[in-house]
């Protein structure tokens, strides 16, 4: 075990490969041989890619997410070849309308076991981005019988419950998570034609800097999704339901677990890693170099290995 910035950790993470976002953002789903479907849930219809296999993984997007947020890594991982896969576009996200009301975590995990459901699926790898880390680690809690191991990658936990609940102290850990909710409460509904008018005059690169670690070696793709896909109500709610979460029920989660983070990300610090260790003492947790927020779009070649381990 070595030691970063005098706390120790699991495993410290270089790509070596040399590319940094190897790959775009694609809305092709029959490069990987998924079917488009549309899922009744509780809280409204989800949109869902899937390809029937064994072994399924199922992918849970993060905030300025949907399914196409992991086509990098479903590059990276051959489609995970023969596997079953599962994208889900969270109410609210991606082609899957808003709910009718702020989703709640027992309410996103839900959507997630009507999926499952429909899709007669068994035990499932979830693999969850950011919030979709956050409602994987929820899964793991309330349906652990549905999941059978658990990846966080760039998961946003300790360091975000705490912004949530107390916005002005976090300006000091978290700055950019501070200021970005602050923001969108401030300019509310105009916030998003505001975020596109910016884009649209040049700044998206300076929009999506704070995110990513090298802002301008991104495919257009990313930054384009990035803006499209910043949505301020389903943030907001995010925040809420943050907020509101006890992270002392992560000790229920009995599946074994991997956490990837970017040591650049400015949404979560290398010291979450150490709490979620202690809630979880399975938990093998890795800081990845030279990466920011997104780390399976920055570095899916290096995500993916992480996940095969």
């Amino acid at each position: 075990m070595q030691r970063i910035d005098g706390r120790p950790a699991d495993d410290v993470v270089t790509a070596h490969d040399g590319a940094y976002a190897p790959f775009p953002l694609r809305d092709d789903p029959a490069r990987w041989g998924l079917v488009r479907l549309v899922v009744a849930t509780a809280v409204g219809p989800v949109v869902v890619h899937h390809r029937p296999g064994p072994d399924p993984v199922l992918l849970l997007h993060g905030v300025a997410g949907s399914w196409t947020t992991w086509t990098p890594l479903l590059d990276a991982t051959d489609g995970f070849r023969a596997r079953g896969v599962v994208l889900i576009d969270l109410p609210g996200w991606g082609a899957s309308p808003a709910p009718a009301e702020p989703l709640s975590l027992d309410a996103a995990v839900g959507v997630v076991a009507a999926v499952l459901e429909a899709l007669d699926s068994g035990p499932v790898h979830v693999i969850g981005h950011s919030m979709g880390a956050f409602v994987g680690l929820h899964a793991a809690v309330a349906l652990p019988e549905r999941v059978r191991s658990l990846a966080l990658v760039s998961p946003t936990t300790a360091a975000t419950v705490r912004a949530a609940r107390h916005p002005w102290r976090a300006l000091r850990s978290l700055p950019a998570y501070t200021l970005l909710r602050a923001g969108l409460l401030v300019t509310g509904p105009a916030a998003l034609p505001l975020l596109r008018g910016l884009a649209a005059v040049g700044l998206l690169r300076l929009l999506a800097a704070p995110v990513f670690t090298h802002v301008r070696r991104l495919d257009r793709s990313v930054l384009d999704a990035f803006v499209r896909e910043l949505r301020p109500a389903g943030f907001t709610a995010a925040a809420r339901s943050a907020a509101a979460y006890d992270t002392d029920r992560w000790r229920g989660v009995r599946c074994p677990l991997v956490a990837v983070l970017g040591r650049d990300d400015v949404f979560a610090r290398p010291a979450d890693l150490d709490e979620l260790r202690a809630l979880v003492p399975q938990a093998r947790t890795v800081l990845l170099d030279d990466c920011g927020h997104f780390a399976h779009v920055e570095h899916p070649r290096a995500v993916a290995a992480l996940l095969d381990h």
